[in-house]
């Protein structure tokens, strides 16, 4: 009898153990396990050492300061892999040209003296590559000297793809969006900075 009895005060235990923990996992307030944070769980928590590499849709910030026409307004240099000087000396055959970028339309065919620049794109797909949160880790990524790029300058790598196949428009041309207030073509090694002309 006395068995018997152990054995019931045993199976209450556990059951009651049971059902106490099955309380603590359906009850988000008590439970152990932290929930992800949105947009700010993927910023570096050390942004002096890291560029977020990884993709993702343009923000609303960036999305509306990014479409427009774009005019190439000056050379600022060269990148540190290789110096273009032989063919751009001075950005006379970029100077003047024009670029347009919108959400349903992009076409780089007003880079008129390169044609293997020559796209245009319905419904193209832009992304945000990489973000870097200051001109160090920029540098450190890219090997690019952008002039006048403050230290907590923030900078953007934007890809642009075909929605139909998805690649992407050729890497010998990118583009860079620093603290959505300028906008920075690259082309092989030879840096520029683009002006807007008109809004989207």
């Amino acid at each position: 009898m006395k068995k018997i009895i152990l054995v019931c005060i045993m199976l209450m235990l556990m059951l009651a153990s049971a059902c106490k923990n099955a309380e603590m996992t359906s009850n988000p307030n008590t439970s152990s396990e932290s929930k992800p944070e949105t947009d700010k769980s993927i910023i570096p928590k050390n942004k002096s050492e890291s560029c977020l590499v990884k993709r993702m849709s343009l923000d609303s910030e960036t999305e509306k300061y990014f479409y427009g026409t774009w005019k190439v307004e000056k050379l600022l240099g060269f990148a540190n892999s290789y110096n273009d000087a032989s063919e751009h000396p001075t950005g006379q055959k970029f100077i003047g040209d024009e670029i347009i970028i919108k959400k349903d339309f992009f076409s780089s065919k007003g880079l008129k003296n390169y044609y293997d620049y020559q796209y245009e794109l319905q419904n193209p797909f832009y992304e945000i590559t990489t973000t870097c949160y200051n001109s160090d880790s920029f540098y450190r990524l890219y090997k690019i000297d952008i002039p006048d790029l403050n230290i907590n300058d923030v900078v953007k790598a934007i890809d642009i793809s075909d929605p139909s196949t998805k690649l992407s428009i050729p890497v010998s041309v990118s583009f860079f969006v620093v603290n959505n207030d300028r906008l920075i073509l690259l082309s092989e090694a030879s840096i520029f900075e683009l002006k807007k002309i008109t809004e989207k």
